[in-house]
């Protein structure tokens, strides 16, 4: 569970790091500058960006221990969890990757499709969180669908259209004003175009997810799989408002981050639907949880 929150919280600390324009308070990477790891006096760095970027990077840092601190207790475990010790590697190595991504973005002076992998790969990282939660309390049999075969294309059709929304967003900010660092090019595409484009999706997403609605009531869903279509429904919701509000009133900072948590937010309960439509049974040792799916029926 550490884990599933400090993905979601540095995605967000990443955005406060763009709208506060401190992308290149550290313009070196690992470094913060040439010789010192740590933020330097510098005519040319203000000490408010220098500290923010770093605190970042520690962050990043605490985010990549516990990835491992994972792996290697599900590592330890006996016996072993194939399942589980699959997932807790894919997130250690993907961990990873994001923080060569991140020193590849700031090397590259934050240019817009840089900014925007590091952010769609944290999107990734919070459903393999999400995955990892849940497989501690699973075993690691075969999966037996809760829903019919046409409920789970109708999911998978949504998580790609999610996938799309991601993506245009990072096309947006990409346009938009908050570059993380004043001298940054921005993407040349008209902002109230790529927005339109990104709301359309969003639309396109809430209304399949409200067809699925309708399927998982005709089948008669199990109450688990509800009360996770129930948590990402009001999610959505909140999320599109918070995007709605934030373009009327000109993309104030506050709200980029609270769009950047709604984002993370929806994609963890995103990852937990698809997790709550198909059963593997409860994991050895942990009888209460068979009792408990027992009580559920």
């Amino acid at each position: 569970m550490t884990n599933l929150v400090l993905q979601v919280v540095i995605a967000v600390t990443g955005s406060v790091v763009r709208v506060t324009g401190s992308g290149l308070g550290c313009p070196t990477w690992p470094n913060c500058f040439p010789g010192s790891l740590v933020p330097i006096e510098h005519p040319e760095f203000a000490w408010f960006h220098q500290w923010i970027e770093f605190g970042n990077r520690l962050l990043s840092g605490v985010v990549g221990l516990v990835a491992l601190l994972c792996f290697v207790l599900v590592w330890l475990h006996r016996p072993r969890r194939q399942r589980l010790t699959r997932l807790a590697a894919a997130t250690l190595l993907v961990t990873i990757s994001q923080g060569v991504i991140g020193g590849i973005t700031v090397l590259a002076g934050l240019v817009w499709w840089t900014v925007a992998g590091h952010f769609l790969v944290s999107m990734v990282l919070v459903w393999l969180a999400v995955l990892l939660v849940r497989a501690q309390f699973e075993s690691d049999d075969a999966v037996r669908p809760l829903v019919p075969a046409a409920l789970r294309q109708l999911l998978v059709v949504s998580t790609v259209v999610l996938g799309g929304v991601l993506v245009v967003g990072t096309m947006v900010t990409g346009a938009g004003p908050h570059a993380g660092d004043a001298e940054t090019a921005r993407l040349n595409v008209s902002v109230s175009g790529l927005a339109q484009a990104h709301a359309d999706l969003l639309f396109l997403y809430l209304g399949l997810l409200i067809a699925f609605g309708f399927a998982l009531r005709a089948v008669g869903a199990p109450r688990g799989v509800w009360r996770a279509y129930a948590w990402l429904i009001v999610t959505v919701l909140a999320q599109g408002s918070i995007g709605m509000v934030q373009y009327l009133t000109g993309v104030p900072e506050a709200l980029v981050s609270l769009h950047v948590l709604g984002a993370a937010l929806v994609t963890l309960a995103m990852g937990n639907v698809w997790a709550a439509t198909g059963d593997r049974g409860v994991a050895a040792g942990r009888p209460e949880l068979v009792a408990e799916d027992a009580r559920r029926g």
